[in-house]
């Protein structure tokens, strides 16, 4: 009974109208990131965590790493790393000592202090669908482009769900609004709209700096206080293979500098942009993000950086990605396993081919987050919305995702497994003996209200039962309760002087022209 009524009290996610009406959408477990006790899955042996290993290395000092950004090519030189063009070799021992000085754990710290993050230890974080261009949902029922108003939709499920614990890119990119201006109104809603940790695209030194300074007005910061602690991340993708950017790297550096995070993820896709062995493709995306992380800290010692791994494979018959394969799993595994050889705290994601809401959506989608608990991930990306290999951002499947995300928190809570007298229940098997039930007896009275997990979205009854109630499929009925949520919506509170600011900084913004996207 106290756990049911702490989760009245701190269920977060419910708006402030539904609150304040003593009713919920739903019943949900609170905002507590859950922390990962299970040993992780650690498919290499010793010989095999030394081979990936080497053969990173050997990538970085033997074929090289193309930057395309001047200034990293020219620190890098400065550093002693041999440079010929646009490619920059390295040599083992430099990569490991700058990775060294990397931390095994930072903290991420929103405009809402309660809502601060651990990145690192044993902690799991799950984030929002990131940066499809395109939407789908049952009402529509076909694939249609992103939109503000969809975009606001999905950033008001992150901030509902409180499985959901940083706002990450876009949840759809919304193409009603110009390239210059995009990052403007979509951090405006972002940050009125939910009080969770935030994300900026590395996109050009407009986009960064205007979001850092966006969340530095929104947690009323001075610029001193916005360095002294990470509160917000930017992750970039290597162009694999073997190649940097030019936005990406400039986004990052002007992120450190200004004391934030950065997650590096190379996307490598086996048989497509790396090689078709596991191994191989490991180890290439392992030095595609290193390479960038002894950059890092190089010029800011001590930053705090993550690795991320995107390590999947194609359909060998079409060349489309697939995702949450056993490949994948396996893939996810042994960048964890990298990841702790390291010392680097590890970014994964929730990712799925499914088009639509549909059982293979679930699947691969399920495979995918648990290779995330199983490899130790601190981050998991899109673990809730995400379609078609990263295409289409649905709100049914989100809260479809959050169903499953709530079961690992529930599976981390070590009540579960505990073993005290009381838990061995030696007296209560004794007081029901060789007849009878368990139903009736005080043991059971005492725990029934929050000894078993109870799913928000999931239909338990049998199909009489189910038929009877009309027959509803899940997708429908996450359908329902989009709608529900989005209606019954309020924003997290933010200070009216702040609100001002950040208006105005976006209307002189845009005067200003935003960003330059013609060239």
């Amino acid at each position: 009974m106290v756990q049911q009524a702490q989760r009245r009290k701190r269920g977060g996610g419910r708006s402030g109208a539904a609150a304040r009406r003593g009713a919920a959408v739903i019943e949900q477990m609170p905002f507590a990131p859950p922390i990962n006790r299970d040993r992780p899955t650690e498919p290499l042996t010793d010989e095999g965590i030394a081979a990936i290993h080497d053969g990173a290395m050997r990538i970085l000092e033997e074929i090289g790493i193309a930057f395309l950004n001047p200034e990293a090519i020219e620190i890098l030189r400065e550093a002693g790393c041999s440079v010929r063009g646009e490619v920059v070799r390295m040599g083992r021992d430099f990569v490991m000592e700058m990775v060294a000085k990397a931390p095994s754990q930072f903290t991420l710290t929103p405009r809402n202090p309660d809502r601060t993050l651990t990145v690192g230890g044993k902690t799991i974080l799950f984030g929002n669908v990131s940066s499809p261009p395109n939407y789908w949902d049952m009402e529509i029922g076909r694939k249609v482009p992103g939109t503000r108003e969809k975009c606001a939709n999905l950033l008001k499920l992150t901030q509902y769900f409180n499985c959901i614990h940083f706002a990450g890119g876009y949840p759809v990119e919304p193409v009603d609004i110009h390239a210059s201006v995009r990052h403007l109104d979509v951090l405006y809603d972002k940050l009125t709209l939910t009080d969770k940790v935030m994300h900026a695209y590395s996109l050009g030194k407009e986009r960064v700096e205007d979001v850092m300074e966006m969340v530095r007005i929104a947690g009323g910061l001075t610029e001193e206080e916005f360095q002294a602690t990470p509160r917000m991340y930017t992750n970039i993708n290597s162009t694999s293979p073997l190649k940097h950017d030019y936005p990406m790297i400039d986004g990052c550096l002007r992120m450190i500098r200004r004391g934030q995070a950065v997650v590096v993820t190379p996307f490598t896709l086996a048989g497509a942009m790396a090689p078709v062995t596991m191994a191989g493709a490991v180890a290439q995306s392992l030095a595609e993000a290193l390479c960038a992380i002894a950059l890092f800290q190089y010029v800011r010692p001590g930053c705090p950086c993550a690795i991320g791994t995107f390590t999947s494979n194609v359909d060998m018959k079409s060349g489309a990605p697939a995702f949450g394969t056993p490949e994948y799993m396996r893939a996810t595994q042994m960048t964890g396993q990298m990841a702790r050889f390291y010392g680097l705290p590890l970014r994964s994601s929730g990712v799925c081919a499914a088009n639509v809401p549909d059982g293979q959506a679930m699947w691969e989608t399920s495979n995918s987050l648990w290779a995330a608990v199983q490899s130790g991930t601190h981050m998991v990306y899109h673990a809730a919305g995400w379609l078609e290999g990263g295409l289409i951002a649905s709100p049914e499947k989100f809260i479809m995702d959050c169903e499953v995300l709530q079961q690992i928190q529930r599976y981390m809570q070590p009540e579960i497994w505990a073993t005290g007298p009381d838990e061995v229940a030696v007296e209560a098997i004794g007081s029901v003996g060789n007849a009878g039930h368990f139903f009736g007896i005080q043991h059971t009275q005492d725990r029934y209200t929050t000894a078993f997990y109870q799913p928000f979205l999931s239909d338990w009854r049998n199909y009489e039962g189910w038929e009877a109630a009309g027959g509803v499929w899940t997708p429908e009925r996450a359908h329902t309760m989009y709608k529900r949520i989005i209606a019954s919506f309020e924003p997290p509170p933010m200070d009216q002087a702040i609100r001002d600011e950040l208006t105005a900084f976006v209307a002189r913004r845009k005067a200003e022209g935003g960003a330059p996207t013609d060239f």
